[in-house]
């Protein structure tokens, strides 16, 4: 009798398993897809609702975050996509370059796939949550304020004197949380370039804000006390209540005609007009300056540890960059102070260290499409409504692109070209990061100072890297700061 009702139970279990494992298949490639289930990419859609995150999670919060991609290509071969269940939908997964240069430049056949989830935290009216038409009007209207080469030329004298002061300081601070002060140094600037801030009790607590923000942005979305989601709400609360108090004070002053002589973004977004004559609203304002100051400074923070990182673990690679920046100290007329935009743009080979730590480092996994229709890729089908994930560690790892990819190597890049879709580290298409310049400005200007005189003796070289919400060493790469090279001019 016992070992009937055991072997019952057992079958009972068995079944059960099987149903959940087969839901979300019934559901939504059986019941909804019919016939079309059939030219699907290979994959599979996990268990319902939660999907294929426990596995994503999993792989990422481990020492082997492509082990996620490696189970697929382990079950499916090697493939451009793959079909999952991702942060609560539908996807599929584009792993080849061919497949993403296509998602990324199709405006027709895809828009902006964000989950819910994410556009809550970033809000609905920044550039992640806007249609394609609405996104062109706002990167028309923002892009020369940002990138254009007179407001680079403006803020960089800004950029070298903030860095220079930060690198002056740290030697005497002993030992420091590199990551931490990096991404103190690039917040300081976007809030200088987008609200004239330079408070540090202000900067220190948006910033913290921005961090609680980002452990949120990957994590599931379960919105209860304690969870990291629930955190990220409370701190995008936060952060509309000081910015809509900003953009109500500048309201004010200009409704009471307050001269002023400052001229920052925040100015510029609200001054801005379309062709039509309509201006942006206080929320697309606020939209727009919670996704920049927060992409304007975490990429730049982590892309400048990660490289100064690895050029110290290549002394000949941190030789030739150095080689470079003394080079152009040589070339100086004796009465210039501080550099040029020409000169920035004249290091060929900083240029080349800096792409090949983005490519390395990857600072955004993915980013998120929606199939406004069916659509047909590399002999697969992808569904109307279904998500589409941009799987940007696929192309920078690709072997036949990048041989060795994990081998840090600048000198991969010389007279080489990387074919459409490949290299990704701003994204593309008509969705291209608008800050890109902005960004590899920043990047540029903290290498050329801390490889003249500075050098970085980090305390525990061999510590765990974690990877979410981004790649970073466990202990914010916990080290000290050597000036090795003569004061500044």
């Amino acid at each position: 009798m016992y070992t009937a009702v055991l072997a019952a139970a057992l079958v009972a279990v068995a079944a059960t398993v099987w149903v959940l494992k087969n839901a979300n298949r019934w559901i939504h490639e059986t019941f909804r897809l019919g016939s079309k289930r059939f030219n699907l990419p290979p994959g599979d859609l996990g268990w319902p609702f939660i999907g294929n995150m426990w596995s994503f999670l999993r792989a990422f919060k481990s020492s082997r975050p492509d082990s996620f991609m490696e189970s697929f290509v382990a079950r499916y071969g090697r493939t451009d996509m793959y079909k999952c269940f991702m942060f609560g939908s539908p996807s599929v997964i584009v792993t080849s370059a061919e497949a993403c240069k296509r998602v990324l430049n199709d405006d027709d056949a895809f828009g902006s796939g964000w989950p819910h989830s994410t556009l809550k935290l970033i809000g609905e009216k920044s550039f992640i949550g806007i249609s394609a038409k609405e996104h062109k009007r706002l990167r028309r209207i923002t892009a020369a304020p940002v990138n254009g080469y007179e407001a680079l030329a403006t803020y960089l004298t800004y950029i070298e004197n903030v860095t220079v002061s930060s690198l002056q300081k740290w030697p005497s601070m002993g030992q420091i949380e590199f990551l931490t002060e990096l991404r103190k140094l690039t917040f300081k600037i976007i809030m200088y370039i987008f609200l004239s801030s330079e408070s540090e009790v202000v900067m220190e607590a948006l910033e913290r804000e921005y961090t609680t923000l980002n452990y949120g942005v990957r994590a599931m979305a379960i919105n209860i006390p304690g969870f990291a989601y629930h955190k990220a709400l409370k701190a995008r609360k936060n952060l509309v209540t000081t910015f809509q108090s900003i953009v109500s004070q500048r309201r004010k002053e200009r409704d009471n005609n307050v001269a002023t002589t400052r001229r920052d973004m925040m100015d510029a977004l609200l001054d801005v007009e379309d062709e039509n004559g309509r201006r942006l609203s206080d929320e697309e304002i606020i939209d727009v300056l919670i996704m920049y100051l927060n992409a304007g400074h975490e990429s730049s923070g982590h892309t400048m540890m990660w490289a100064t990182i690895f050029l110290q673990q290549h002394p000949n690679f941190l030789e030739k960059a150095k080689a470079e920046q003394e080079e152009i100290l040589k070339k100086r007329s004796p009465g210039q102070k501080g550099l040029t935009l020409k000169e920035v743009r004249e290091m060929d080979y900083l240029s080349k260290v800096i792409d090949e730590t983005l490519r390395i480092v990857t600072f955004s996994l993915m980013v998120f499409r929606e199939a406004k229709h069916d659509v047909n890729i590399c002999g697969y089908t992808i569904p109307k409504g279904w998500k589409v994930l941009v799987w940007f560690r696929s192309v920078h790892y690709d072997p036949e692109t990048y041989p060795n990819p994990k081998q840090f190597d600048p000198s991969r890049w010389d007279d080489f070209t990387p074919k459409a879709g490949s290299f990704l580290p701003f994204g593309g298409g008509s969705r291209l990061c608008p800050g890109n310049d902005l960004a590899k400005l920043e990047i540029s200007v903290f290498l050329h100072y801390f490889l003249l005189n500075y050098q970085l003796e980090r305390d525990n070289p061999n510590s765990p890297v974690r990877y979410l919400p981004h790649s970073r060493p466990k202990d914010q790469c916990l080290a000290r700061i050597k000036r090795v090279g003569a004061p500044f001019d």
